[in-house]
């Protein structure tokens, strides 16, 4: 009985235009009512405990300041800013996406907000510059997922207001595994473009000074501050999560205003969207919170253990177990949705098999970041695509994404060998 309404309310949901959150929030609610005796009041306490956790606080403050970036149009100046420093460099301005798409992800917390904010300023550069579209398109989708993952991400901050886990933790975590999968794609797009040199046009002009790209670099001292006072603040025990949003909130609208071009208009624009962002992840964690509480109550988690450890499967084979599943996943849903959704079940399994938690979190963050490349719900194909008005198809993005897609299927093998490189920075931290 368990199981045909937990699996018939999720096919329904799949098939059907209905609110992810409110099919999860459904489903729970049938599997209270019709397997626990009607005891569907359980599911309120469930969510209160979350919504009412004072950790959960900074996730709308980081959406806000990431908002707040996006509308200050300081990802123009920060594009600007990078672009000579590649000038000379293999590939070129194509590396400039996956730098600039770093240094904003490590401000604005989500993926398809950071492949719009590059996207819209490179594409139109590039394209009319030469450069092969399908080619541009891929580097500006796959710097996006970065956003996702290095701090202050808003998957990290979920998963760690659901699981318990220190959001601090989460952060620091992130930063290693983040830059070195950018370091990746920049020298993916070096093999790339070294061999099928017409995909980057020749350049006109000098060589660029190294005065001048200090210059340059010295220019965008404002990411500098504002990642010194989210990120730094919390590393150096300065403030909690909470109170580095807080600060960053703040340090956006006022480099906004002084360095950018944030206005009161603007700046309203920038509290709506994140508004109605926020609200969108709600509806989606509260459903997921009742069919948590739901499937927590009918040990559904301790079962699928129970079953895992009669097959006797290694923690590796749950762990490949759990790669394919997401990646299966990640076709359909998109990465907050496939979260919030799966945590319930392989958040308890996987720490039970000796998984540290804060490794998990980074893991699944990158697991969720390869749906964000993967047709037909690949949200940061769609984003980039609608940017190119029409030039680019989301199946020719898809295709050219693909290298970029193994590169973050590459990168689990690597941190799963290697976890040290993830656990390193919270291990330091008091």
């Amino acid at each position: 009985m368990v199981w045909v309404i937990l699996l018939g309310g999720l096919v329904i949901m799949a098939l059907i235009p209905v609110p992810i959150g409110v099919g999860l929030g459904l489903t729970g609610l049938a599997l209270l009512q019709f397997t626990v005796g009607g005891a569907t009041d359980l599911a309120i306490p469930a969510v209160w405990n979350v919504l009412a956790d004072y950790t959960f606080s900074a996730l709308p403050m980081f959406i806000l300041m990431g908002e707040i970036m996006l509308v200050s149009g300081m990802s123009s100046s920060l594009y600007s800013a990078m672009s000579p420093i590649f000038a000379r460099v293999p590939g070129k301005l194509l590396h400039t996406n996956i730098v600039a798409s770093t240094i904003f992800g490590a401000v604005s917390g989500t993926s398809t907000a950071t492949a719009a904010a590059v996207g819209s300023v490179a594409y139109p550069e590039l394209a009319k510059r030469g450069y092969d579209r399908q080619t541009v398109v891929a580097t500006l989708a796959a710097g996006g997922t970065l956003g996702l993952l290095i701090p202050p991400s808003i998957s990290l901050i979920l998963f760690g207001a659901t699981q318990q886990v220190s959001i601090g933790r989460l952060f620091l975590a992130g930063i290693l595994p983040g830059l070195l999968i950018a370091a990746f794609f920049m020298i993916l797009i070096l093999i790339i473009t070294y061999r099928r040199p017409s995909l980057v046009p020749e350049e006109t002009g000098g060589p660029v000074s190294l005065g001048e790209i200090f210059r340059n670099l010295a220019s965008i001292w404002p990411f500098g501050l504002l990642i010194f006072m989210v990120l730094g603040t919390i590393y150096l025990g300065l403030a909690t999560s909470i109170e580095a949003a807080g600060l960053g909130v703040v340090a956006a609208a006022v480099l906004g205003a002084t360095w950018g071009d944030l206005t009161l208009k603007s700046l309203w624009t920038a509290i709506v969207r994140s508004m109605n962002v926020f609200v969108a992840i709600g509806v989606i964690l509260i459903g997921a919170l009742i069919l948590a509480q739901a499937l927590s109550i009918l040990g559904v988690p301790f079962e699928v253990l129970s079953l895992i450890k009669e097959m006797n499967l290694s923690p590796v084979m749950v762990l490949v177990m759990v790669v394919i599943f997401y990646l299966i996943l990640g076709c359909f849903f998109d990465g907050i949705s496939l979260l919030l959704m799966t945590l319930p079940v392989v958040f308890p399994i996987m720490t039970a098999m000796g998984y540290d938690p804060v490794w998990l979190g980074v893991v699944i963050t990158i697991l969720i970041e390869i749906g964000m490349l993967t047709p037909p719900v690949g949200m940061n194909l769609f984003v980039i695509t609608g940017i190119t008005g029409g030039e680019v198809s989301l199946l020719q993005a898809a295709r050219a994404s693909m290298p970029f897609w193994l590169v973050l299927v590459g990168s689990v093998a690597l941190f799963t060998l290697f976890p040290q490189i993830v656990l390193f920075l919270p291990s330091m931290m008091n």
